[in-house]
C-alpha cells in the first residue's frame, strides 16, 4: 500500500502453521486470491557459494559490504533454481522469488497443484490465510493511504513558497523543503548525490519516461533501470500509478527555477511492488523481493513510500501488537535489508488522525529510518502517524516537510502534495547526499549523525522524533576527527546551552587555537594566543552570536575535537 496503506500480517501465525505440517495437516497460505507464499526448508546443493558472490552480487553491492564489513551468508544465496522449476513443473505460474525468505509466491487456481507442491521434499509450507472477499466486495473496498494523502496546486501569494535558489541550484517552489533541512547548502558544498543510488518501492510511475523535469535523469544515465514484481510478466511501470513519479521528483527532478530535487544527481531504480488495484498481504511479499533485487543491483539506499496495517482479507491484518519490528514479513525484510548496509527510508505513515494513529509496517524496523512530516513552518502534520512502536521504541526517527510538499505531478506541473509519502523520499535524497560526502562511513552512522544533527536531538517525542534534521550539522559531526574517550572526558565545556560565554576546562595537552563555525561553515570566532589559568579558558563575547546551534572545535596540535554547542 502506498506510504501508508494500511495493512499488516500476523508473521507469527504463518509459522505457527509450519509446525501442524507435523501432524501432516496441509495448510496453503493464500496471499491474495488465487495466489500463495510456498516456503523451501533449505539451499542445500545450490550451485551458489557465499565464496563467490560475483555470480549473484553486483560488484557495487559487494563493494558496499566490504567498506562496512559485512560478510557473505547464506540468506545471500539465491533460492535453489532446482526448488523453483520443481514447483513450476507442476503448472503454477511463479510469480516472485525471494532468497531472504527462502520461498516463491505463485498464482494457481488447481487445488492438486497446491496439493503436488506440498507433498515435494523440500517444501515447508503452502499456508492458506482465510477466504477471500467476493468481487462486489472488493468493489467497495478503499486502499487507505490513497484516501489519506492529498494533492493540489501551489498558491504563488504562500511566501514559503517563493522560489529560492542556492549558488548550485535555483529550487524554484521546492526551496522550503530543501533549506529547511540545510540541504541546499550540503548541495553548494559539492554533494547533491552524484555517484549513489537510490532504489524507490512503489506503485507504479506513470510518466515518468515522458516528464520534463525528469529530462536529466534519463539523458545523464541516472535512471539504471525499472522492473514489476506485481505483474513480472506484463510490465506497467509507466502507466500505473503516478504515486512513485510525484516521490520520485521530491529527489530527482531538475527543473531550474521550478523544481529541484533534493539528489538531482543521484541515480535510480524505479521497482514496482504495490498494487493499486487490491490490498493483500502479497505486496509485502512483492516489496521483499523488490529490496532484494535493489541490495543485488547495488543500491544504497531504498526509499519506500509504503506501509501495511490491514487488508482486503480481515484475516491477513496487522495488529499494533506486530509493530515491535520482528512480526510482519515486510519489516523482517527490510531490517535484512538495513543488514545489507543499505540505508532504508520508509515513511512513518498518514493515520495520525485516524482510529490505527501509530506507525505500521515496515516503519517499525528497528534498523528502518521512519520518516513522519511537518509543514512549511516545521510544525507537526497531523495525519503524519506517530510513535512509539509496541515494546517502546522511539518511531519516527526523524521527519521532513510532507504537508504542502512540492512535487512534480503525473502532467508534468508543479503541484503540491501532503503525506509522508513525500517527507520520506525528500529524507532519501538527503541521506544520499550526505553519505556521498562520508562514502566510508556505515549505514547506521548516517542514521546515527542526521538524528543527533536534528532539532530534539536532546529531547526526542513520539510525533517528530529526534526532530527536523540538519545535514551540513550532520556532516560536520561525521568529519569530527576520531576521537578516544579519553580524548573527550579530557576536554570540559559548559555552559551547554550557553548564552554570553564559555568556559573550556583541560587536563591535557596544550590548546593551539579556538574557533566557533556555523552551521554553513563560516567561522564567527577565533583566537590562537591562549592565556591559560589552571588549565581554564573563558570565551567571551558571544553574546553577539545569534540564537543558534553552533560548532566548537578545539585544535590540541595532534588533533581538533568538534563539538556542537547551542546559544539560547
Amino acid at each position: 500500500m502506498i506510504n501508508f496503506v494500511n495493512k499488516n500480517l500476523n508473521m507469527k501465525k504463518l509459522l505457527i502453521s509450519t509446525a501442524f505440517t507435523l501432524l501432516s495437516l496441509i495448510i496453503y497460505s493464500q496471499v491474495a486470491p488465487d495466489k500463495y507464499w510456498v516456503k523451501f526448508t533449505d539451499k542445500n546443493d545450490s550451485p551458489y557459494s557465499v565464496e563467490n558472490p560475483e555470480e549473484f552480487l553486483s560488484q557495487k553491492a559487494i563493494d558496499r559490504r566490504n567498506t562496512q564489513n559485512i560478510s557473505i551468508v547464506t540468506n545471500d544465496l539465491p533460492v535453489n533454481p532446482d526448488y523453483i522449476e520443481g514447483v513450476a513443473a507442476t503448472g503454477v505460474t511463479i510469480l516472485t522469488v525471494s532468497k531472504w525468505f527462502n520461498s516463491v509466491t505463485i498464482y494457481t487456481t488447481d487445488p492438486d497443484a497446491l496439493d503436488e507442491i506440498n507433498s515435494l521434499p523440500y517444501v515447508l509450507s503452502v499456508e492458506k490465510g482465510g477466504d477471500n472477499k467476493s468481487s462486489a466486495d472488493e468493489e467497495n473496498m478503499v486502499k487507505p493511504f490513497f484516501e489519506n494523502e492529498s494533492y493540489g496546486v501551489i498558491d504563488e501569494n504562500d511566501l514559503y513558497k517563493t522560489a529560492g535558489s542556492g549558488k548550485s541550484y535555483n529550487y524554484g517552489d521546492a526551496y522550503n523543503q530543501i533549506h529547511m533541512l540545510n540541504g541546499d547548502v550540503l548541495h553548494d558544498m559539492g554533494y547533491d548525490g552524484g555517484g549513489m543510488t537510490i532504489a524507490i518501492l512503489d506503485a507504479g510511475f506513470l510518466n515518468a519516461n515522458n516528464i520534463g523535469a525528469f529530462d536529466s535523469l534519463w539523458n545523464n544515465g541516472q535512471i539504471l533501470g525499472y522492473k514489476d514484481f506485481v505483474n513480472p510478466f506484463n510490465p506497467n511501470i509507466f502507466g500505473s500509478s503516478s504515486h512513485g513519479s510525484k516521490v520520485l521528483s521530491t529527489m530527482g527532478a531538475n527543473w531550474p527555477g521550478q523544481m529541484v530535487g533534493t539528489a538531482p544527481k543521484a541515480d535510480y531504480w524505479l521497482l514496482r511492488s504495490e498494487d493499486v488495484e487490491s490490498e493483500y498481504l502479497i505486496e509485502e511479499l512483492n516489496w521483499v523481493s523488490a529490496a532484494e533485487f535493489a541490495d543485488s543491483a547495488g543500491a544504497d539506499i531504498i526509499n519506500s513510500s509504503l506501509g501495511y496495517t490491514v487488508f482486503w482479507n480481515p484475516e491477513q491484518d496487522h495488529t499494533y501488537q506486530d509493530m515491535d519490528g520482528n512480526t510482519t514479513p515486510v519489516t523482517i525484510g527490510a531490517d535484512i535489508a538495513a543488514s545489507k548496509g543499505m540505508v532504508v527510508c520508509n515513511s512513518a505513515g498518514n493515520s495520525g488522525n485516524d482510529p490505527w494513529l501509530y506507525i505500521g509496517a515496515p516503519a517499525d524496523g528497528d534498523s528502518v529510518f521512519s520518516i513522519g512530516a511537518v509543514d512549511a513552518e516545521g510544525n507537526y502534520a497531523n495525519f503524519s502517524s506517530i510513535g512509539p512502536t509496541v515494546d517502546g521504541r522511539m518511531k519516527p526517527n526523524v521527519v521532513a516537510q510532507g504537508s504542502g510538499t512540492t512535487i512534480i505531478n503525473s502532467s508534468g506541473e508543479v503541484a503540491l502534495g501532503s503525506g509522508t509519502s513525500f517527507s520520506s523520499p525528500i529524507t532519501a535524497g538527503m541521506v544520499a547526499c550526505l553519505w556521498q560526502a562520508n562514502s566510508t562511513k556505515k549505514n547506521m552512522e548516517i542514521m546515527e549523525a542526521i538524528q543527533q544533527s536534528a532539532t530534539l536531538a536532546g529531547n526526542p517525542d513520539f510525533e517528530l522524533g529526534y526532530g527536523i534534521p540538519d545535514y551540513v550539522e550532520a556532516n560536520d559531526l561525521l568529519n569530527v576527527t576520531n576521537n578516544s574517550e579519553l580524548e573527550f572526558s579530557d576536554i570540559f565545556i559548559k555552559p551547554n546551552p550557553f548564552k554570553d560565554e564559555l568556559l573550556i576546562n583541560y587536563n591535557s595537552e596544550k590548546i593551539e587555537s579556538i574557533e566557533i563555525i556555523d552551521i554553513s561553515g563560516k567561522r564567527l570566532y577565533f583566537i590562537d594566543e591562549i592565556n591559560t589559568t589552571n588549565n581554564k579558558v573563558t570565551l567571551s563575547g558571544l553574546e553577539k552570536l545569534n540564537m543558534g546551534v553552533y560548532f566548537l572545535r578545539i585544535n590540541l596540535g595532534s588533533t581538533v575535537i568538534s563539538r556542537k554547542v547551542v546559544k539560547n
